[in-house]
């Protein structure tokens, strides 16, 4: 059974609950699985290690995790059109993986979200895709035959799904959980075709 990686990171919880949305659609698929993880939090201080398991929540993500999928689908809140610091030192820690080619082959997908109507979500979405396309990932999009991207009027994109926060960690709108379940739903589909041996 294709087991798909949901990685993210959230600090106030509205990439969480997108993360949630797009397992749901993971779910959805028969034969598919959806495993979902974080990464620590990075601090300029130095400090002790994170614990190996957060008090809360996924567990941290480990390189095995990633060598192990069948997919992955990565999502982070945007920080100025790029992703939040924790997940592009963890993203910069997976050399031993390209050097492998671990990851080639394998489909994938990014979400985001923002605090602002045009807080930057597409150029998130994109500069994520960039070490995805490094390892040689097959990405995955939300095409325009998806009614919800053409309703949608604050988070999501061809790119990929995303959220505009409300402050209470939830997607305000129903296209937005319709296209972060869509993501997952296409993730997870391809990667049984793929393990079928089909294109």
């Amino acid at each position: 059974m294709p087991t798909i990686l949901v990685l993210y990171y959230s600090r106030n919880g509205s990439t969480a609950e997108v993360a949630r949305q797009v397992c749901r659609g993971i779910e959805a698929v028969s034969g598919a699985s959806a495993m979902l993880r974080t990464v620590p939090p990075v601090t300029t201080a130095i400090e002790a290690p994170a614990a190996p398991v957060p008090a809360s929540g996924p567990p941290y993500v480990t390189l095995d995790d990633l060598r192990q999928c069948d997919g992955l689908v990565l999502g982070s809140p945007t920080r100025f059109g790029n992703m939040a610091a924790p997940m592009k030192y963890f993203i910069d820690g997976t050399a031993s993986l390209w050097a492998g080619g671990d990851l080639v082959g394998k489909p994938a997908g990014v979400f985001t979200s923002t605090s602002t109507q045009h807080g930057g979500h597409e150029a998130t979405l994109l500069t994520m895709m960039l070490p995805l396309l490094h390892h040689g990932m097959l990405l995955v999009g939300l095409p325009f035959t998806e009614p919800a991207l053409g309703r949608t009027r604050r988070g999501g994109a061809p790119y990929g799904a995303g959220a505009v926060a409300t402050g209470d960690g939830a997607p305000a709108a129903d296209e937005e959980r319709i296209l972060a379940q869509l993501l997952g739903r296409r993730i997870a589909e391809t990667a049984v075709r793929l393990a079928a041996g089909g294109a």
